[in-house]
């Protein structure tokens, strides 16, 4: 899965540490995040995106994973954060990034959020309906500004992955679509406004993606409309945005075509469809969010109780469940993983991995097998970086766990785990 993943003396190491100490020391259900992983993905988009190709930016897609550290982290090492709403905003801002690297999406986003997004100087705006230019445009009369935006278009194109986690068909809640009449409202829209600074387009087609054929149908798409719209409206786009969804290994058995793969033709398509356009080379941003984070986490548990069913299953119960990973009961996804305290030894039962609320459906790992697991065994559970603290949840009163940031044998806690005062602070 990843080199941060060592075994010694019969127990798993993350990133150095470990597991079972931080088990001891902080208690489970736990969210263990390398650091060096996370430092180790940037560097690779430095390499192979930003330092090779020029005029070219990268933003860290956080509603993946947004804690204040991972966002000074990320600012830290010199890219901007792809922001979905107020309260993302609000803790970017809060651990120090500069508000001019901040991309703010969302299909629906509320007028108090615009406003305290113009109010902020967010860096840009991807615009998703023609309410939200006009929203805009009040608000860049007020404040006298000129506010920079991108129109996220919905391409049309298939990806193959999960209907959940799809988001570039023509079904789809996001996005502009292409056809002529919707596309001269939207541009005369922007291009008449005196308070918007149109820059250019924007399209997500999909998460966890193991192919580039997506990727590269909804540029072919992408870079038609830069050429239409030279055409028709002698618009010139300064700037596109190819998203991202680059996809990362759950299981030892997933594709790993890193980050060149979708990269490289993208970036030719690119400047050939420019070149040929006779439009200057754009500005070109990309926005990874799972793939800089996934591989990055995994969760630990304490195995409790083990329910063998004669001839049907063994189920294992977990001190945690979908209220620290929702993603197998919200579109079926897959996990790897291992008894930390037993990590040198082969799978030997088979068992299904239960979560804890009262849910038929929170079930974590179907099918795996694991050396004698017994009750008190700490489970590993890897790739598990994305989504899982971030949609982490309270049912069942159940308190979210803490995270712990590991970096070369060392260890701190970056998030305290919730009490249950908390989970009723807010209650009168």
């Amino acid at each position: 899965m990843t080199n941060a993943v060592s075994i010694k003396s019969g127990r798993l190491f993350f990133d150095g540490v470990d597991t079972t100490e931080l088990a001891a020391l902080y208690g489970t259900p736990l969210y263990v995040v390398s650091e060096s992983i996370i430092k180790d993905r940037i560097a690779r988009i430095k390499n192979e995106f930003l330092n090779k190709y020029p005029g070219t930016f990268a933003v860290y897609a956080s509603k993946a994973f947004q804690t204040l550290e991972m966002c000074r982290l990320v600012a830290s090492e010199g890219m901007g954060l792809d922001v979905v709403s107020a309260g993302e905003i609000f803790a970017a801002l809060k651990a120090g990034a500069d508000p001019s690297t901040l991309v703010f999406h969302g299909n629906a986003k509320t007028p108090d959020e615009l406003r305290y997004a113009v109010q902020q100087g967010v860096g840009r705006i991807i615009a998703d309906n023609l309410n939200e230019i006009a929203q805009l445009e009040s608000l860049g009369a007020e404040f006298g500004k000129k506010i920079p935006v991108l129109y996220r278009i919905t391409p049309g194109v298939d990806s193959h992955t999960h209907r959940f986690i799809s988001t570039g068909s023509l079904d789809s809640k996001f996005g502009i679509p292409l056809n002529p009449e919707v596309r001269a409202a939207y541009m005369h829209a922007v291009l008449r406004s005196p308070h918007i600074d149109f820059r250019g387009f924007h399209f997500h087609v999909g998460s966890q993606l193991h192919d580039n054929f997506s990727h590269l149908a909804a540029l072919d798409i992408l870079l038609d409309l830069v050429r239409q719209v030279k055409a028709e409206f002698g618009f010139a786009t300064r700037e596109i945005n190819l998203g991202g969804g680059f996809g990362i290994q759950y299981l030892p058995t997933d594709p790993d075509p890193g980050l060149s793969y979708f990269i490289e033709p993208m970036m030719k398509k690119i400047e050939e469809g420019f070149t040929s356009a006779g439009i200057p080379q754009p500005t070109v941003i990309i926005e990874p969010g799972r793939w800089i984070i996934g591989e990055a986490g995994l969760t630990l548990y304490t195995i409790g109780a083990k329910k063998e069913i004669p001839g049907i299953r063994t189920y294992l119960g977990v001190d945690g469940g979908m209220t620290d990973n929702i993603r197998p009961a919200l579109y079926e996804a897959r996990y790897h993983a291992l008894i930390a305290n037993k990590a040198e030894r082969q799978g030997d039962t088979q068992v299904t991995v239960a979560g804890k609320c009262c849910e038929s459906g929170d079930i974590l790992i179907r099918d795996i097998s694991l050396p004698d697991p017994q009750p008190g065994d700490i489970l590993a559970v890897f790739s598990t970086g994305a989504y899982n603290h971030a949609m982490a949840s309270n049912y069942n009163r159940i308190p979210r766990p803490a995270v712990v940031m590991v970096k070369n044998g060392s260890h701190h806690l970056s998030v305290r785990r919730e009490t249950w005062e908390d989970l009723i602070a807010r209650e009168l």
